[in-house]
Formats: structure tokens, C-alpha cells, sequence
């Protein structure tokens, strides 16, 4: 682009056209700005011949998650009661992305309220996977993912309190960046609803990029990160650069598997083969959990504050009712969102003790390893389901049925301590599935499991278009 050797009218063009083709077949991409994409690409083109530069996305196509507020588009969060929303200013990100040059094309499906593994709504319906047409492409950041795998477009904000980032980079085959706590300003997201005063720094999701490249995640980190506007008064942020400059610099912790959540034997296998990849291009490899992380203990844990956020849903006439469910816990996943929503507060202060306890451990480890290896979902891609009930959905593995909210297991480590995360394609599964390896990095060095990520790609591939696309 800054070479001349393509126009921003041209790509935005492209991918118009790419939209036109291939988006009925997936329903990735659910309200289109294109006659806006095409000017700010025609000024982007004025520009660049006037010698100016906006950033390092100059006249770059892009799309945003259906989640995150843009000015004078339709922004809904997958909710009915928003479908003629149509914010008057910018989310965060957004406003960012524009700053750094991008175009942005339009907006992109998700599930109701982000709350969910598959994107599906009543205002726009269903997003497909690219892979295979029957399958979803995860959620929340759903269609995004489809979008960026199915070539429409360069680059997607995303945001991930449930691995809402990271597992749809991973039934894609796309990358996804879940940053360090409080990195990136979540202000214009939904949820919390629109108009919501700002309120204290939050304590799981964040917002974060999703590409077809480390080296794109990279840079479009660099470009959201940040406080924001009155944090922004006291101090600043720069991305601490990578530990290393080639494999064989890191010191890498991994694990393939465990009792708490069993994972697939066909994505399993791929896990196994990238990890030997790995071994021969000359990492330090040492597997098995990092002293003093208790898997079962944190996960407990996660599953507490998470289930906290959204106490708020349970009705006054419920309170009775959830109170007797909580008194027996069973280990399922209702008797522990009973607890979570019923308990006193000295309940959440312990548990964000906990929390606090639990990423001191895992940076002391960060003190001798430089990052660690875990699969990011104990399955591939799954079919379409719609029942209503959560609890009640299963996955069929090869080894047999599963219940659908152990999909929290595999991220609930990065996400409960704010580490930095990313999701790397490692190959297929036996069914041609994507698979995509968590890559969790020390505390703010963002850069260095984005980087384990490129060299990763070096010695196994990286990003590679589903057929058909």
C-alpha cells in the first residue's frame, strides 16, 4: 500500500466483492458500511498521494465484532432490543482502528449479549464455518473469525471474557490475541448496555485482535493498546518487546492434557505433533503443569467470578430458589453458578484472593519460562445446537459425549489471572478440522507469546484458507 503497489480502493473493492460471493454462504459479515468503506478508501488513496500516512493500517479493510459501538452504523450485540440501535460515537477500538488508517467494511455476527461459543441471534441468524458449512465458527467473536478465514476481510477486533477471542481463532484456524488485563479500554462495548457510565476497571474480559498472522496481531496491538482517555492523562503503555528473536531462545512450558478436562484424541494428536515440531526446531520444552498451579483449584475459582458477573440476571423471586439449589454442591456447573449468585460477599473477596494468589504463581514461573502451551478447547469445530438450555447441550468427542460448558476449562487460566494469550493454527484434526494451540505469556509482555506464535508458523505453516474460499 505504502509502496503504491496496490490502492486502498482497489483492496476495499476486492473485498466488497469477496463479501458479495462468499458472505450468504456463511453469514459472517451482518450489516455492510460499503459505500462508507469505499470513500474513507478513496481518501485514504488522496492521501497517501499527498504524502501523508495515517498508520499502520493506511486504507486497510477491516470489520468490527457486532459487539463494539461504530458511529452511524447499526450495532446490536446480537440482541432484538438493539437492532435499531445506531450509536452516535465510536467504541475505543474502533476509534483506534480508524486513527491507525483502517476501513472498515461493517460489522460482524455474534450470539446474544457475546454469551456464547456459537454466534447466533434472532436479528441476523446464524454464522457457518467456513471448514464446514454445518459446523459454527464459534462465539462470541463468531463471525469474525469466519470473516477473516474466509478472506473478507485483513483484521477484526474481538473481545473475550470466555474465550471469545481465542476459540473462534481456533474452530477458524485464524489467530487471536487475548492481551493482558486492562491493555486495550473495552469503553463502547455491549455488554454493559449503551450509555452505561464507566465503572471500575474489570476484573476478567478484554478486548483484542484476531488476524490472519502474529505479525498482524502484533500491529494491531500496538495500535489498540492503551488507556484511555482519562487514564490516559497519568500514564502510558508500549508493548514490552519479545523474549526471544527464534525458537530455540524460549523456554517453554506445555501441557497436552488433563483429568479435570479430558481433550479430544483428534485434536489431541495434533497438539502432540506440534509440540514435536517445536522440540526439533530447538525450544526448550518441559511439559507438565507450572509448581503450585492447582489446574482443578483455579478453574473452581474462575468459574466463581465469572458466574459473578452475572449475578445480576437472577430475579428477586428467584433469590429462595437458587439459595436451596447452592446448598448441594454436586460439582455441577448449576450448583456452582447457584453458589456464585447466593453466597455473601466474603465469598468474592476470597475468590479474588484466590484469583491474586493464582497469578503470582504463575509469574514466578514466568521468571525462569518465557510461555506455555495448552490446548485452547478440548474439541474441533462443533455442529449447530440451539436448545435453549446450556447446561444441557453435550460435544460428541471420539470418546464420548461431553458437556458443552467445558469448553470454559482450556482459557479459564489465561482469563483468571489476566495473562496475555494467543491462538495459533497447528494443522487439522483427522476430520479436517482447524486446531489452534493457547499460548500463555508473562504478565504485559504481550509481544512474546505473539511472537512463539510467528516462529510457531515458521516450522509447522500458519493460516491456510479453508477450500472453496
Amino acid at each position: 500500500m505504502r509502496r503504491g503497489d496496490v490502492s486502498s480502493v482497489e483492496l476495499t473493492t476486492r473485498m466488497l466483492d469477496r463479501i458479495a460471493r462468499f458472505n450468504p454462504k456463511i453469514n459472517a459479515i451482518v450489516t455492510l458500511a460499503g459505500d462508507a468503506a469505499l470513500a474513507r478508501a478513496r481518501a485514504a488513496d488522496e492521501a497517501r498521494a499527498r504524502g501523508e500516512w495515517w498508520g499502520p493500517f493506511h486504507g486497510v479493510p477491516c470489520t468490527v465484532k457486532d459487539t463494539f459501538e461504530v458511529a452511524g452504523v447499526t450495532t446490536t450485540a446480537g440482541l432484538p432490543t438493539l437492532k435499531s440501535h445506531v450509536p452516535a460515537r465510536d467504541a475505543v477500538v474502533v476509534a483506534r482502528l480508524r486513527r491507525a488508517g483502517a476501513v472498515v467494511l461493517g460489522k460482524t455476527n455474534v450470539p446474544p449479549a457475546a454469551a456464547d461459543w456459537q454466534s447466533y441471534n434472532e436479528v441476523f441468524g446464524v454464522s457457518n464455518n467456513p471448514w464446514d458449512l454445518a459446523r459454527t465458527p464459534g462465539g462470541s467473536t463468531g463471525g469474525g473469525a469466519a470473516a477473516l478465514a474466509a478472506g473478507l476481510t485483513y483484521l477484526e477486533p474481538g473481545s473475550d471474557l470466555g474465550g471469545s477471542i481465542r476459540v473462534p481463532a481456533h474452530f477458524c484456524g485464524v489467530y487471536g490475541h487475548k492481551p493482558t488485563l486492562g491493555v486495550v479500554p473495552l469503553r463502547g462495548h455491549i455488554p454493559p448496555p449503551p450509555g452505561t457510565p464507566p465503572g471500575p476497571p474489570p476484573l476478567l474480559p478484554v478486548a483484542g485482535p484476531l488476524a490472519r498472522s502474529a505479525a498482524d496481531l502484533r500491529a494491531a496491538l500496538e495500535a489498540l493498546g492503551g488507556p484511555d482517555e482519562e487514564e490516559a492523562r497519568a500514564y502510558r503503555w508500549s508493548l514490552a518487546p519479545a523474549r526471544g528473536t527464534r525458537l530455540a531462545d524460549y523456554r517453554i512450558g506445555f501441557v497436552l492434557d488433563d483429568p479435570a478436562c479430558r481433550v479430544s484424541s483428534d485434536v489431541r494428536e495434533v497438539h502432540a505433533r506440534a509440540t514435536e515440531a517445536l522440540r526439533r526446531a530447538g525450544a526448550k520444552l518441559e511439559e507438565g503443569w507450572p509448581p503450585g498451579v492447582s489446574p482443578a483449584q483455579q478453574y473452581d475459582t474462575y468459574l466463581y467470578l465469572l458466574n459473578s458477573v452475572f449475578a445480576f440476571t437472577l430475579r428477586d423471586d428467584q433469590v429462595e430458589e437458587m439459595r436451596r439449589r447452592a446448598e448441594t454442591q454436586d460439582g455441577s456447573y448449576q450448583a456452582k453458578q447457584a453458589l456464585a449468585w447466593t453466597a455473601p460477599f466474603k465469598n468474592y473477596a476470597v475468590a479474588v484472593g484466590r484469583r491474586n494468589a493464582a497469578r503470582a504463581v504463575w509469574q514466578e514461573y514466568f521468571r525462569t519460562h518465557d510461555a506455555f502451551l495448552l490446548p485452547t478447547a478440548f474439541v474441533a469445530a462443533f455442529p449447530h445446537d440451539a436448545s435453549p438450555r446450556m447446561f444441557d447441550r453435550r460435544l460428541a468427542t471420539p470418546e464420548g459425549a461431553r458437556q458443552y460448558l467445558d469448553l470454559l476449562f482450556w482459557i479459564s487460566f489465561a482469563t483468571l489471572t489476566g495473562l496475555p494469550a494467543t491462538t495459533a493454527p497447528i494443522g487439522l484434526t483427522r476430520d479436517g478440522l482447524p486446531v489452534g494451540v493457547q499460548i500463555v505469556g508473562p504478565y504485559l509482555e504481550d509481544a512474546t507469546p505473539i511472537d512463539v506464535a510467528g516462529r510457531l508458523a515458521e516450522v509447522i505453516g500458519g493460516f491456510t484458507p479453508p477450500k472453496g474460499f
